[in-house]
C-alpha cells in the first residue's frame, strides 16, 4: 500500500505491478482509485503523466497496460520543451550526441549482423537513388535509419533514447527540409565508406569517418540560407 499519492509514488505503483503475473495489464481507472485510496481525478493526472514518459498505454477497448521501459519518452519531451524555448538548445544536444555515438561505436558495430550489414547497404543506395533522381529528393529517412540501425544493438536504452531524440529534434528545426544539394553529397559520400568499412570489419576506419563526417553539421548551410537553385526540398 503507498502511503502518499504524489505521481511519483503511482510511478512506483508502475514499477512493482504485474510481478509474477506474467501480464502488464492494471486494473480499470475504478478499482486503481480504491487500491491506492485517491480519487479517480487524481489517477488520471497521474495517468497522463505516466502516459507522457511513455509508462503506459491506454485504449478504449484494451485499457491501461505498463509498457516496457523506454528512455525515450523522457527525452522527447524535455528536447521539445527546449527548443521551444530556444532552437540554439539543438546545437548542445547534437554535441552530446556525437560524442555518444563516437564512444560507443566500437561497440556498436561490432554487434551488428549481416542483416544489419544488408539494410546498412540498402539505405545507401536508396539515398543515392534519391540524390541522383529527377527530382532530386532528400534522403532523410535514410540518414535518420542509418545511424540508429548503427546502434540498434547496443542494450542500453539510455543510449538508444538520446540517438532516437536527436532525429527527432533534427526534424523539429527543420534540418530535414531544406539543404545544400553538394553538402548532401558530402554527408552520404561519408556514409558508404563508413558502411564499407562496417561491413569489412574496418571499424578504425569507419570510426574516424564518423568523427570527420560528424564536423560537416556545424557548415550545413541550413544555417546560411542560400539562393533557391542552391538547395533541395524533401
Amino acid at each position: 500500500m503507498l502511503r502518499n499519492h504524489t505521481p511519483s509514488d503511482f510511478i512506483q505503483y508502475l514499477a512493482s505491478a504485474c510481478e509474477g503475473t506474467g501480464s502488464d495489464r492494471l486494473p480499470p481507472l475504478s478499482e486503481l482509485s480504491k487500491e491506492l485510496k485517491v480519487s479517480i481525478a487524481t489517477l488520471r493526472e497521474q495517468l497522463e503523466a505516466a502516459k507522457t514518459l511513455g509508462l503506459v498505454e491506454a485504449r478504449p477497448r484494451t485499457g491501461i497496460r505498463r509498457m516496457p521501459y523506454s528512455f525515450f519518452p523522457a527525452v522527447k519531451q524535455s528536447l521539445s520543451y527546449a527548443l521551444a524555448i530556444n532552437q540554439a538548445y539543438f546545437q548542445a544536444f547534437t554535441d552530446l550526441r556525437n560524442h555518444i555515438e563516437a564512444s560507443y561505436w566500437h561497440q556498436a558495430v561490432r554487434l551488428l549482423t549481416s542483416q544489419d550489414q544488408d539494410d546498412l547497404r540498402s539505405l545507401v543506395a536508396q539515398a543515392w537513388d534519391k540524390l541522383r533522381g529527377n527530382p532530386i529528393q532528400i534522403p532523410h529517412d535514410e540518414h535518420r535509419q542509418m545511424h540508429l540501425i548503427i546502434y540498434k544493438r547496443l542494450d542500453n536504452t539510455f543510449v538508444l533514447g538520446i540517438l532516437e531524440a536527436y532525429w527527432e529534434a533534427y526534424e523539429t528545426v527543420g534540418l530535414n527540409l531544406y539543404t545544400d544539394l553538394h553538402y548532401l553529397q558530402q554527408v552520404w559520400d561519408y556514409h558508404q565508406q563508413m558502411v564499407d568499412a562496417i561491413c569489412t570489419s574496418d571499424y578504425e576506419t569507419g570510426y574516424r569517418l564518423l568523427i570527420e563526417h560528424t564536423n560537416l553539421l556545424a557548415s550545413n548551410p541550413v544555417t546560411h540560407p542560400l539562393s533557391e537553385s542552391q538547395t533541395v526540398k524533401e
